[in-house]
């Protein structure tokens, strides 16, 4: 999923996939037996077609054959996601499937709007009943309903919890900080556990299994799915239950979040910030922000005030603030954009 310069495998061990230490051990171990002139047996497996066997046998064919369109940016995605869906017995019109790692339509991030604006255009000509995205390696999950409008992870979120709950009521279920208080209220409102979390993709896999949550997952469309599968993210399984849902319940896509209650928010805000200093940045912001109204500080400082929320927190990996907010109103959004872009500049210059 990074930019095409880069590239490399991810090494699993059974379950479990490794990093950092254990794979400078693994780089150690080949030289050492390469010195060593002991050969290896390479074996070639076709994994596509059983894990389609195994998706198909437990979703079932689908109630209503949907016309869609896969948008998978030249990246990994495009091998497998249109054969699982037309295995599903759904119509599929392909978008940047052929695989090509310098990317040259645009980035596979669905995270980002000008990366949609093909998959829109083409829903629009094809009068498709929805668009799907995917990143490069197929982990994270975009949508384009039937009008051609973006849903994001949180809206996605929403659809997908309401059936884990229908199924079983009283689950947990986790999302990060960062998303809309209307996914945590209807999470409530339908019998669900709503655990706000911090940001960050092992973080929120860590807490799902604490809590034995049946969903879980985040703003950038890594969807976690513990309800009739394994609790790990994948995008290609996570469209094909996206779709089983927009089949079943008979409504287009743009009309499956009628009902919750209209906000305005403003994108991820990234504001630069020294990396020694943005964690003692947030730690002013908690202290400035408690004064306006309740907070939540599981991951830097959402303050929630009527009307409304505003966030600061340190990103996890860049020397960066990410500040977000949302409101029931454009003039509540402002006030506290206000609010959150005025501490944080304070704060700037005192640390200077």
């Amino acid at each position: 999923h990074n930019p095409p310069e880069y590239n490399g495998f991810k090494v699993g061990i059974g379950k479990s996939t490794l990093a950092g230490p254990e794979v400078q051990e693994l780089k150690r171990r080949v030289a050492e037996a390469r010195d060593g002139g002991r050969s290896a047996r390479l074996t070639d497996h076709d994994i596509i077609t059983p894990y389609i066997h195994f998706i198909v046998e437990s979703l079932g064919m689908t109630v209503r054959p949907l016309r869609v369109v896969c948008d998978a940016g030249n990246g990994t995605g495009g091998l497998v996601g249109p054969r699982l869906l037309r295995a599903l017995g759904h119509h599929v019109i392909e978008l940047f499937c052929n695989l090509d790692g310098t990317f040259p339509n645009h980035h596979p991030d669905p995270t980002v709007e000008a990366n949609l604006r093909d998959l829109q255009k083409k829903v629009a000509d094809c009068k498709a009943d929805l668009g799907i995205a995917w990143d490069g390696d197929a982990d994270r999950v975009g949508a384009i309903d039937d009008n051609g409008s973006i849903l994001w992870g949180d809206q996605l979120m929403i659809i997908f919890s309401r059936d884990v709950l229908a199924e079983r009521p009283g689950a947990a279920i986790v999302s990060e900080v960062k998303c809309s208080q209307t996914l945590y209220d209807d999470i409530e409102k339908h019998g669900g556990r709503a655990i706000m979390w911090k940001a960050g993709h092992s973080l929120i896999k860590t807490k799902m299994k604490e809590e034995h949550a049946l969903l879980a997952g985040e703003m950038s469309g890594h969807i976690f799915f513990r309800h009739r599968y394994f609790g790990f993210d994948d995008g290609i399984y996570s469209a094909a239950r996206l779709l089983e849902l927009v089949a079943r319940d008979g409504r287009p896509l743009s009309r499956m979040l009628d009902g919750i209650p209209r906000t305005y928010a403003s994108p991820e805000i990234r504001f630069d910030f020294p990396e020694e200093k943005k964690f003692r940045a947030v730690e002013l912001a908690k202290e400035r922000l408690r004064k306006h109204g309740k907070t939540i500080e599981v991951d830097g400082v959402r303050l929630v005030v009527d009307g409304g929320w505003g966030l600061v927190r340190a990103s996890n990996t860049q020397p960066l603030l990410v500040l977000r907010w949302e409101a029931t109103s454009e003039a509540k959004l402002r006030e506290i954009q206000r609010l959150i872009e005025g501490t944080v500049q304070e704060i700037r210059k005192e640390l200077a």
